[in-house]
Order: structure tokens, then C-alpha cells, then sequence
């Protein structure tokens, strides 16, 4: 086994071969739960030393406006892997998640959860005896998480949605080859794509794409609504499923609520270079330095970072014990019989490292040995440039031109339409994605930005000169909050209609 890029040193002591990874501890109960995770790798004999990191909160209290230190920064991109705990990032303050941050620096672009049924935790799948077993895997750097927005008006905010084609076969790729060695029986793509067909079309696209280098593989997809609503009444028919980031995002979150809530869903974060394992639930400062948060989730999370690092024996032991301590009902106050005495966070981790070498009734996972890793160390001296081969030749067939006014659309048109000059010819007019000339309703409420469509009058391509000197004279008349070219590549237009056009 390879893994990419850490780093290894020699135990001077015993000769043995220690990994090194960064640790942080993060925010309200993450040192609790951390340290007992850690307690339980340590009493498991886990071949890992640890570097700790300033991440979180506190960070960005004294002044680091992406929540973490240059040194922890460093030392996360030379060891290349990060455990972390919660993290809070300050509200009203103009900065950016440090969780989400962290996955896009390092483009962590394969974000896996895996949501089982857990025997000791009750939901309402569990009583009626309908197992569980579904990994998410969603999309970690683009889509609306890009986070680039503006406000046009007064009135009218926007932010922009990124979906790109490398973006989209990096994770549909990792999620078919994950899905091929578990053996899957199905992979779905969920997405949208009957309503945004430009940016979730080129995802289900390459989804089938990828679909065509595994045969063996059951590949489908499903809209996402329809997906929710299915996950919520037979969740015991998906197996893996990949989705955009914010959908992914939404419906990973049902998904831990099918098996327990979020104390119960481990994350992993993947790339190429760099790796995140993580709980994703919130640092619930109301109990923090009260030793009673659950650590389930971030255990599992660490579980799923030993497997990944090759300690594959470690996991299973560790995993086993788990899901022993839960069958017995034993708990923290957060679940389970409430008839039963709740333990402390650090009872909970004794708990589990007192019942290491047993096996849970329901799903024991089996003892495979631990596989050596194989250090690989690089350096990257660029930034990697991910660009697909463009198949058809790329014209420009007009621009959209989004403009401030509170003038009714005919008096929009009958203005646009002095600006075309030979080369231009206004199409239609939209506000909100609606159109409302040269056809619409009165009916349509409308907000102070329209976008005013240009195509050229002969259909021959324009180039940039041409959509400039349009902007110029446009401005004129008004004030022009953005525009989109019309890109065509060959005969196939890359842009949406507008509705009702």
C-alpha cells in the first residue's frame, strides 16, 4: 500500500516504523472527544505519533483570517494527513469556514461518509428492522461552496456555481473505484438536472462517463428531491451515492439523521496529496468541559483514517470493540435506554478499550492484517492545472447582458434595441430567470435586474472587440452589474433559455 504523502521515522527504541500525523484538537468538545479517541489508539497499540496544529476559533480570534496558523499549515501539507476535531468559525466577522477552507486549500475533492446501522442506537429504521448501509460521497471544492458572490443591486445578491468537468471526474471516479471494492451493488448520481441542465447536466454527464469503465457496476441516477424522499422511506435500496457539493451536503446530512444524527456520521475528506478525517457535528459549547460529548463519530472517523493508512487490523479491533460497547447499551447521555446510567466521555472510550479482542452480534468486521505503507515524498512546484480537451471547435454567439433598472420591460427593449447596431440583435429580455419580453405576463413580479440577451443578427461568431464595444455603448443608458458570453462549441449552444422563452 501506498499512501501519499506521509512521512515515517524510526522508533529508536524497538526499530519499528511510527507514521506521523497532524492532529487538531479543535473547538467547545473537541479536545474532550479527541483526546479520548486518541486514548483508545494509544491502548490499541496504533503505530501513529501525532503533531499537533492551531486551527479553530481561538485562531482566528488572534488574527488569522483563515482560522489557522502559517506553522500548522506547513505541517498539514509535509505530513499530508489531518485529524480534527469540531471547529467553530466566528459569526459576523467576513471570514470563511475553516472547514471548508481546509478541503478547498488542499482540494480534498471526495468528501465519503458512510451511514450504517448502529446496534445499541435506536431509530425508527432499527425497530423496524430495515438495515442500513449507505456511503455519500459528495463533491468538496465547487458548486456554490466556491463561495464568489456579489450583490448586483440593491436588491439582488448572486453567487456564482461552479461545476466543471475535471471537478466532477475526480470525485465520480474516486466514487466508482471505491464503490468496485466493496463490492457495491449500486451507484447513484443525484443531481438536478431536469431544472439546472448547463452546470448539474455536465456532472450526469460525466457520471455516465464514468459509468462506461465499469460494467460490472449497477449505475443510475436520480433527481434529488425524488432521491430525499426515497432515502426517507426505503434507504435500505441505495448504496453508494455521489452528488454535487451542496446537495451532497444536505442530503448526507437526512442521511445521519436515518442512523442516529450526526453523532453517529464519520467524514472523510480525500485528495490526491492531502487527506481530512474528521466529525462533522458542531462543537456543542453548551457541554464543553463537562466530559459527557459522544466520541462515537469521531472515532469512526478515525476507524476510517486507519484503514485508509493501512492499519487494518487496528480498525477491525477497534471497530469491533465499538460495536460490541453499543450492542451492550452502554452510552453516553446523548442516546440510547435512558433507564441506563450514561457515562462520561472518557468512561465511554474505557468502556470500548475493555471490550478490544470481542465481536458484536450484528456485523463483526473481520481481522485482515495491517498493510506497510509505502512513504512517497513529493514536492509540487505549481499548482496543478486540471483542463479537458475541448472536442469542438469554441465560437461566441452573443452575450447576456444583466442591467440595474426599475423600467418596465418594453422600455428595457425599445432602449437595448438602439445599442445593437449591425451586429447585434436583442433576443429577449428576463428577470429572475423569467421572460418577460418580447412574450411574458403582467403577472410576473419583477426586482431591479433584468438580463438582456444579445445574439448576433446573421448568426456569425462575434469575438470580444465586439462584445465590448456593446458594453460601452450600453452603458450609456445603464448601469451594467455583469454579462456572460454565449458560448457555442460546434452546433451545441452552452447556455439555458430563460423560462417561457
Amino acid at each position: 500500500m501506498s499512501v501519499n504523502p506521509l512521512y515515517f521515522y524510526r522508533n529508536n527504541i524497538n526499530n519499528k516504523t511510527i507514521m506521523k500525523i497532524a492532529v487538531a484538537k479543535g473547538d467547545g468538545i473537541g479536545p474532550e472527544i479527541m483526546d479520548a479517541v486518541l486514548s483508545v489508539f494509544q491502548a490499541n497499540k496504533v503505530s501513529l505519533s501525532y503533531e499537533y496544529v492551531d486551527m479553530g476559533k481561538w485562531v482566528f480570534d488572534k488574527g488569522f483570517s483563515n482560522g489557522m496558523t502559517p506553522d500548522a499549515k506547513i505541517t498539514i501539507e509535509n505530513l499530508g494527513i489531518l485529524f480534527k476535531g469540531p471547529m467553530e468559525t466566528p459569526k459576523g466577522k467576513g471570514v470563511k469556514s475553516v472547514n471548508v477552507t481546509a478541503r478547498k486549500t488542499w482540494n480534498t475533492y471526495a468528501n465519503k461518509r458512510v451511514f450504517q446501522t448502529l446496534h445499541g442506537v435506536d431509530t425508527v429504521f432499527s425497530k423496524a428492522g430495515i438495515p442500513i448501509d449507505i456511503t455519500i460521497v459528495r463533491e468538496n471544492i465547487e458548486d456554490t461552496y466556491g463561495g464568489v458572490e456579489h450583490m448586483l443591486t440593491h436588491d439582488v445578491a448572486l453567487s456564482r456555481r461552479f461545476i466543471t468537468r475535471p471537478g466532477s471526474l475526480q470525485v465520480i471516479k474516486y466514487a466508482f473505484e471505491m464503490a468496485k471494492k466493496k463490492n457495491a451493488w449500486r451507484i447513484t448520481c443525484g443531481h438536478k438536472a431536469n431544472i439546472m441542465k448547463i452546470t448539474d447536466g455536465l456532472f450526469l454527464e460525466c457520471f455516465y462517463e464514468v459509468a462506461k469503465e465499469y460494467p460490472e457496476l449497477k449505475a443510475d441516477d436520480v433527481i434529488v428531491d425524488d432521491l430525499c424522499m426515497k432515502l426517507v422511506t426505503r434507504p435500505d435500496t441505495f448504496d453508494v451515492v455521489v452528488l454535487t457539493n451542496l446537495q451532497g451536503d444536505i442530503v448526507s446530512d437526512l442521511c445521519a439523521g436515518l442512523v442516529g444524527g450526526l453523532g453517529f456520521a464519520p467524514s472523510a475528506n480525500i485528495g490526491d496529496h492531502i487527506c481530512i478525517f474528521e466529525a462533522v457535528h458542531g462543537t456543542a459549547p453548551d457541554i464543553a468541559g463537562k466530559n459527557i460529548a459522544n466520541p462515537t463519530a469521531l472515532l469512526l472517523s478515525g476507524i476510517a483514517m486507519l484503514r485508509h493508512l493501512g492499519f487494518m487490523q487496528n480498525a477491525a479491533v477497534i471497530e469491533n470493540a465499538l460495536l460490541y460497547t453499543l450492542e451492550q447499551g452502554i452510552r453516553t447521555g446523548d442516546f440510547g435506554d435512558k433507564s441506563k446510567l450514561a457515562l462520561s466521555t472518557t468512561q465511554f472510550a474505557e468502556a470500548i478499550i475493555g471490550n478490544f479482542g470481542k465481536e458484536p452480534q450484528m456485523n463483526p468486521k473481520p481481522l485482515l492484517p495491517n498493510m506497510p505503507a509505502t512513504p512517497t515524498h513529493f514536492k509540487l512546484d505549481k499548482n496543478p492545472m486540471l483542463i479537458s480537451k475541448e472536442m469542438e471547435d469554441e465560437t461566441i454567439a452573443g452575450v447576456d447582458m444583466f442591467i440595474e433598472s426599475a423600467e418596465q420591460p418594453e422600455v428595457i427593449a425599445h432602449k437595448c434595441q438602439r445599442h445593437g447596431g449591425v451586429k447585434f440583435n436583442i433576443l429577449s429580455v428576463s428577470n429572475r430567470g423569467t421572460q418577460v419580453w418580447p412574450t411574458g405576463s403582467v403577472f410576473t413580479n419583477l426586482v431591479n435586474q433584468y438580463n438582456v440577451r444579445f445574439e448576433s443578427i446573421d448568426g456569425s461568431p462575434l469575438n470580444q472587440q465586439d462584445i465590448i464595444g456593446l458594453y460601452v455603448s450600453l452603458s450609456g443608458n445603464f448601469k451594467i452589474c455583469s454579462l456572460e458570453l454565449l458560448n457555442k462549441w460546434g452546433d451545441k449552444k452552452a447556455y439555458s433559455l430563460a423560462q417561457g422563452q
